[in-house]
């Protein structure tokens, strides 16, 4: 899909708060508000845009410490098609997963993953990891302080949005 200027700027706007008003959006952008409907309904249907979310603050929601934020490198001992398949919908069904990447070289796995707490973190360790005779391998880093959290993606030419005067 080719974008042009006018859909980097939408893109770069929604990136930054994806709850703007149709005519918000457009005003932003400098084009008018049909045309802002129009292009970001395109850029949906074609997959630019994913979804749209709301990012939650877990120190809002737990506010004693967060919840637990876990990255984790799985190994598994068989490594055929198959059993990486079987592996990966076991992991993406689980809701605490947040992302599930098979990476190479090293781990076959990388997973974020987001508990409330400790039991919670356990309970998915045990269904997830422990009762797979698969899952040869598990390393587990606990994050102790998020410094960044940035789903934005860095845009193919610069989107520079329009800012009204």
């Amino acid at each position: 899909m080719n974008l042009d200027a006018t859909d980097l700027r939408l893109l770069a706007l929604l990136q930054d708060d994806a709850s703007l008003s149709n005519l918000a959006l457009a005003e932003r952008a400098g084009t008018s508000p049909a045309t802002a409907l129009r292009r970001v309904r395109r850029l949906l249907e074609a997959g630019v845009i994913e979804r749209r979310v709301a990012l939650l603050n877990p120190q809002a929601l737990w506010p004693g410490g967060g919840g637990l934020t876990v990255l984790v490198e799985i190994t598994l001992d068989r490594q055929g098609a198959e059993h990486l398949d079987a592996f990966e919908t076991r992991a993406v069904a689980e809701a605490a997963v947040q992302q599930c990447w098979r990476v190479s070289p090293g781990p076959d796995f990388m997973l974020a993953i987001f508990a409330p707490d400790m039991p919670a973190y356990h309970a998915l360790v045990q269904r997830l990891f422990t009762q797979d005779a698969n899952v040869r391998n598990v390393k587990a880093f606990f994050s102790v302080k998020r410094a960044k959290f940035e789903p934005r993606l860095p845009l193919p030419q610069a989107a520079r949005p329009i800012t009204p005067a």
